[in-house]
């Protein structure tokens, strides 16, 4: 070992020692990836005896977009998924599971992360809290379930606001930052301590600012007003009802609170994040069985008041949404559930990176053909 590479590395360890563990994985991590969730603690989630199956069909499809080659010089729909760092991607239309593959050879048991997908599970659980009555309303401020925050500012704050990102925290989603909040939230390991921090910047649902906290704050007030952690409220009301195939898991903090990373670290199968897609296809619907009220649903789809994500895809209730009904969840690295009514159809894109494509855009335009 060289004197310059000892400087290094001990110049490392000073910093993280001062700072937290979470600078040390944040710089030798480099940032979020496809198999973090490996090292993070977990709780589990238990699937159901009897899996709910899409229909299979010995049809051969082959996938095409008009964009496709020009954005990575991809001369096919299997070249342009590896090209572009894909490791998933199922396309089901009238519940028929159309295509699927795993283009670095896992197998469709294989668990992947969902990283901000994680949050459209939250909406989820949110609205049925309220269908339930256990949370009475959206307008509920943050501090009547979390007390301990008043003081905070935050006493303006609703459950709505932070649902459509309009929150105002002191938060900034900053992923490159090793010494942000963002890898303070992900790689840190007491979550309890960061949401003491939190106050507001500036008045709540005053504009539209994505930040993780929030959905944090929705998960902890889920927690509290249904006296459940939420892993076992998600297993409760939806990966057994929905007839989830494989067993889930939910990281989180490490910290002796064990505080679950609601914002993202849902790890579960690709085709289970279907099975989530299909439920918000039926408006909450599962074969006849009310999961989430219709209500809830339509209002979070179109709740988008000036709301506009990187992409300008209107935000809402933990989902982005698009003028033609199609809507989807997404997180980092081009995790995507997308749901596009209009054709039955539901799009998951797991990935290693977005490879700066406009994901959403591509599922709009995939035609489908048989092979004869």
């Amino acid at each position: 070992m060289t004197k310059t590479v000892f400087k290094i590395g001990l110049l490392i360890f000073l910093v993280a020692s001062i700072t937290g563990c979470h600078v040390f994985r944040s710089v030798f991590w480099g940032g979020a990836g496809r198999d973090d969730y490996k090292s993070f603690p977990s709780s589990s989630i238990k699937k159901p005896d009897t899996p709910f199956k899409f229909l299979l069909t010995d049809q051969q499809y082959t996938i095409t977009t008009p964009s496709q080659a020009n954005l990575v010089g991809a001369e096919d729909w299997d070249s342009f998924l590896k090209k572009s760092k894909t490791i998933a991607f199922i396309i089901i239309r009238n519940d028929s599971l159309l295509y699927e593959n795993y283009p670095d050879g896992d197998s469709s048991n294989a668990i992947f992360p969902s990283f901000s997908v994680a949050k459209s599970f939250v909406s989820a659980l949110i609205g049925i809290a309220i269908d339930q009555g256990s949370i009475e309303s959206e307008n509920d401020t943050i501090t009547k379930y979390l007390p301990e925050l008043r003081g905070h500012g935050l006493h303006n704050l609703t459950l709505r606001d932070l649902l459509n990102m309009r929150a105002g925290l002191n938060y900034k989603e900053t992923y490159l930052n090793p010494f942000g909040d963002a890898a303070i939230y992900y790689f840190g390991t007491n979550l309890k301590k960061a949401v003491s921090r939190l106050t507001c910047e500036y008045e709540p649902n005053t504009k539209y600012e994505y930040q993780s906290a929030a959905t944090l704050l929705l998960s902890l007030a889920l927690e509290r007003a249904t006296n459940q952690r939420i892993t076992d409220y998600l297993t409760e009301k939806i990966w057994k009802p929905l007839g989830m195939q494989s067993d889930a898991t939910w990281s989180f903090d490490s910290s002796n609170d064990s505080i679950i990373k609601s914002f993202c670290c849902l790890n579960a199968t690709a085709l289970d994040f279907a099975r989530f897609g299909r439920l918000w296809l039926h408006k909450g619907d599962w074969n006849g069985k009310r999961i989430i009220s219709e209500q809830y649903i339509s209002s979070a789809l179109s709740d988008t008041l000036d709301s506009k994500d990187s992409q300008r895809y209107p935000y809402s209730h933990q989902w982005r949404s698009i003028h033609d009904g199609s809507f989807f969840a997404k997180g980092v690295l081009g995790q995507y559930i997308f749901v596009n009514p209009n054709n039955n159809m539901i799009i998951v894109r797991l990935g290693k990176k977005s490879d700066k494509i406009n994901w959403a855009k591509i599922f709009r335009e995939i035609k489908i053909h048989p092979i004869k």
